[in-house]
């Protein structure tokens, strides 16, 4: 059975940092195209960065420009949010998902199969 787990995630003040973890098992983890999701309270969920089976990113420019990096580890199962100069706003849970689609590059979060439980991000100013 398919799964994702996230960790990492934490209470920080604001400009500081938080690695997010997110663990795949029961598929091909290489195979699949990642992404980190957000949702704050009262708020939809948003995309922050994606990542294809090929190393390609995207983030979400808007909002996290130059302060968030994704990167996935294929021999670990692994894909993870590094999260630099935090701010109040980013407070949120934060979702990691896979998508069948290997080559995907994309916000839409219909586009992905699986999802993680989250992990709770708190920045204090």
């Amino acid at each position: 059975q398919e799964r994702l787990v996230e960790s990492g995630g934490g209470h920080v003040q604001s400009g500081g940092s938080l690695t997010l973890s997110c663990v795949a098992s029961g598929l091909t983890f290489s195979r699949h195209g990642m992404a980190w999701f957000r949702q704050a309270p009262g708020n939809e969920r948003e995309f922050v960065a994606a990542i294809n089976r090929s190393g390609s990113s995207a983030t979400d420019e808007d909002s996290v420009k130059g302060r968030f990096t994704i990167s996935r580890d294929n021999a670990k199962n692994t894909v993870y949010l590094q999260l630099n100069s935090l701010k109040p706003e980013d407070t949120a849970v934060y979702y990691c998902a896979a998508s069948r689609i290997g080559g995907i590059l994309t916000r839409r979060s219909d586009r992905y199969n699986y999802w993680g439980q989250g992990t709770q991000v708190t920045v204090s100013s």
